[in-house]
């Protein structure tokens, strides 16, 4: 358990009906932070869920948690691929509205940057350019902007740019 308010662990198989609620109400609630929607999750299968709740390792969700409550999901998702292993993609970062600004979300995603540095791994994710609150973030773990995929999102009638966002986390840079 973590000695702040709020616990971060990884998922169990126990976790995935509450993986589930918090992240169909991610994609309703920010639908412009995800590449996918409800309507693309909505009727997902039971093990579509428990394979991105409880990934093949060395993939893993951090889910935080308010007492019995997930109240944040972020993940790994490792390559399996011999060519693209050194590196990996953090996706489905969520706090719910009521635990952001705690530092919940901070602490979340410092926990797949020391997931993904005892792999020794570059780190990256994707962020709309007009999220600045996440950007921020990740730029004061050290993430670097490395691209800029225009239009990468539409969302709403809306075209939304994604910043590329990298993390050398290799011991030999």
């Amino acid at each position: 358990m973590d000695n702040q308010k709020g616990t971060i662990r990884p998922l169990t198989p126990a976790d995935v009906a509450r993986y589930r609620a918090l992240r169909l109400a991610a994609l309703a609630e920010s639908p412009e932070s995800f590449g996918s929607s409800v309507e693309d999750e909505k009727d997902a299968s039971d093990a579509f869920m428990a394979e991105r709740a409880v990934p093949a390792a060395p993939g893993v969700t951090f889910g935080a948690f308010d007492g019995e409550d997930l109240v944040g999901i972020a993940s790994y998702a490792a390559s399996q691929k011999v060519k693209t292993r050194h590196k990996g993609p953090m996706v489905g970062v969520y706090i719910a509205p009521s635990h952001r600004g705690t530092g919940l979300g901070r602490r979340l995603v410092e926990r797949v940057v020391e997931h993904a540095a005892r792999l020794g791994v570059i780190l990256n994710c994707t962020v709309t350019s007009h999220n600045a609150a996440a950007l921020r973030l990740y730029r004061d773990l050290g993430f670097r902007t490395y691209g800029l995929e225009m239009a990468g999102l539409y969302v709403n009638g809306v075209f939304l740019d994604e910043e590329l966002l990298a993390l050398d986390l290799r011991e030999n840079r």
